[in-house]
């Protein structure tokens, strides 16, 4: 299916010089001289490779249309993802690197989504928000008090993130698995 360039979105799946990529990043650029171009980041689906490639946004480009499942998270294998169908019970590998970075933040029975091509896997995109504990939290520096002012932590998967300055080692705390943000206190 034909599209406009301006129209990519993060997580499509698009043909370009006869190969498959999926999108990770898209930014719509206005330079003060000549029309906008659209700047994607995007990745190989057989090689893992990433490029950029600009289009005008006028230009068309052929989005392969995607089916989208969801799945049961079992366990790592290797370099490979084990997921179980909820309705049929069958596993199925899909290779971690589909994820990037995410797959730090899958936990054992998380539901994921799954995009298929064909019945490829092309993508997979996880809850938003995931809940962990901080394992490390620098101590407030005295006068940093203000709401604005975050602290670096580590949370129990081993990623670093910003916290406000309440928040202490130890405690459950709700992130976003986009971009391991803090969201809140966890409830409980």
């Amino acid at each position: 299916m034909k599209q406009q360039a301006n129209l990519i979105r993060a997580g499509q799946v698009i043909e370009h010089d006869g190969r498959r990529w999926t999108v990770l990043k898209q930014q719509i650029i206005t330079p003060g001289k000549g029309g906008a171009f659209i700047q994607v980041e995007m990745r190989d689906l057989k090689t893992g490779n990433k490029t950029n490639e600009r289009w005008r946004t006028a230009d068309t480009v052929e989005r392969l249309m995607t089916e989208d499942k969801e799945f049961t998270y079992s366990y790592t294998d290797g370099t490979n993802l084990v997921l179980m169908d909820p309705e049929t019970f069958e596993q199925t590998m899909i290779p971690a690197d589909i994820l990037g970075d995410g797959v730090a933040f899958l936990q054992d029975n998380m539901t994921v989504n799954v995009k298929l091509v064909e019945g490829d896997p092309v993508a997979m995109d996880l809850p938003p928000h995931v809940t962990l504990e901080i394992v490390e939290a620098d101590p407030v520096v005295k006068g940093q008090t203000a709401s604005s002012s975050y602290k670096p932590a580590k949370l129990s998967n081993g990623v670093k993130t910003m916290v406000p300055p309440f928040i202490e080692a130890g405690e459950r705390i709700v992130v976003r698995t986009d971009d391991s943000s803090y969201v809140e206190r966890a409830k409980g």
